[in-house]
């Protein structure tokens, strides 16, 4: 019997939230836009999340939890989900990646991978 294709792309696009960051506080604020769209064959439930937060100290925040703003999406192949959230960091500069935990249709438990995208306020360079 073949494996069935499953496969999530997952797209980033992020911004700073200067409004909302007191950098004397050392408060930065990001937004952050993600895109999950089931480029397998089987449909898929998003079940939950898992974060891996960093800032340029070094410190590492993890954040676990069901689904993304409140849904568990159900994604057909060829579908996709977007959604828009925000992590706020103690320092200009700092990274997320992680993983969407996926229930396929066929009773397959796999992880979409989040890869490493970059938080940063316009004009630091590091």
């Amino acid at each position: 019997m073949a494996l069935l294709d499953h496969k999530i792309r997952v797209d980033v696009e992020t911004s700073y939230l200067d409004e909302q960051s007191d950098p004397r506080e050392h408060r930065f604020v990001f937004a952050y836009t993600i895109t999950i769209r089931n480029e397998g064959q089987v449909p898929a439930r998003l079940l939950t999340r898992h974060w891996v937060i960093t800032d340029a100290n070094g410190k590492v925040e993890e954040v676990r939890g069901d689904g993304v703003v409140g849904e568990q999406p159900y994604l057909k192949p060829g579908q996709g989900f977007r959604y828009s959230s925000g992590a706020v960091l103690e320092t200009p500069v700092g990274s997320m990646q992680g993983s969407y935990q996926m229930l396929a249709d066929d009773g397959a438990h796999f992880d979409a991978p989040i890869q490493p995208f970059r938080l940063a306020m316009p004009g630091i360079v590091q």
